[in-house]
């Protein structure tokens, strides 16, 4: 049996509950809990809020959510909730945050690569959306957003239908934006890559709180920053794909 499945306490029967499933379903929920889990590790949780989502291969417009009122460290792949971009419940036991809904039901509309979406509360990245400089380029962390991080304004709790088309105006193509005030939105062809861009994010945030904002930091030129994120870029969709297992070992290890 699968050792993370072991970890859920998933058998045959769980997975018959959830009624017929494609295998590729099957992936994308062990995958999805497994996220769940390691961004509670990680301190990536506020409570019962924020959200996780991915796309289910081969069936346009389903995705999987967590059920609002659980803990990320309560999300198993079986009490994940399958929805649509409109906030239809399609399979599992509800509610859904209707927030969670407006956010991840946008972005999964609007970008068709965005097979996996953080929208967390991280300390460190409030604290950096909350800067006017927004994320500065004195990390190699930092750099791997090097013009590749959107901003956007905060408007409130709700987010109304006219403010998620602003939302993904912001967003655009990129990979990350920093919700001033607010949190991050991540995206990833995977649930592997966006769990490590979300991952690098942290970290870039952090070594940016730890500098202090000092007047005599070092900031690379323009042309290095620029080569900096080609480099880190190089490995394309497969981003996450090495560091995965690992991640995953750090899961078991708890």
């Amino acid at each position: 049996m699968n050792p993370l499945l072991e970890k859920f306490s998933m058998n045959a029967d769980d997975w018959a509950a959830l009624g017929p499933i494609s295998e590729q379903e099957k992936q994308v929920r062990i995958d999805l809990a497994t996220a769940y889990q390691l961004a509670y590790l990680k301190n990536w949780d506020d409570g019962i809020y924020t959200h996780i989502s991915a796309a289910i291969p081969g069936e346009d417009g389903a995705y999987l959510l967590n059920r609002f009122g659980l803990r990320f460290n309560e999300i198993t792949p079986q009490n994940l909730v399958k929805v649509n971009i409109d906030g239809q419940i399609l399979s599992g036991d509800g509610p859904v945050n209707q927030t969670g809904f407006a956010i991840h039901g946008a972005v999964h509309a609007a970008r068709s690569d965005a097979h996996c979406v953080f929208h967390l509360h991280a300390d460190s990245v409030i604290a950096v959306s909350a800067q006017k400089q927004g994320l500065l380029p004195i990390s190699q962390h930092a750099l791997r957003f090097y013009q590749d991080m959107g901003y956007h304004p905060y408007q409130g709790l709700a987010l109304s239908s006219q403010e998620q088309t602003t939302l993904i105006a912001s967003l655009g193509y990129k990979k990350a934006i920093l919700l001033h005030n607010h949190g991050s939105i991540v995206c990833g062809t995977s649930v592997q890559q966006a769990f490590y861009l979300m991952d690098v994010l942290d970290k870039a945030c952090n070594i940016q709180i730890l500098s202090g904002l000092d007047a005599n930091l070092i900031y690379p030129s323009d042309e290095i920053c620029e080569l900096t994120y080609r480099q880190l870029c190089s490995d394309g969709d497969e981003e996450g794909q090495l560091e995965w297992p690992a991640y995953q070992r750090s899961l078991m290890d708890h």
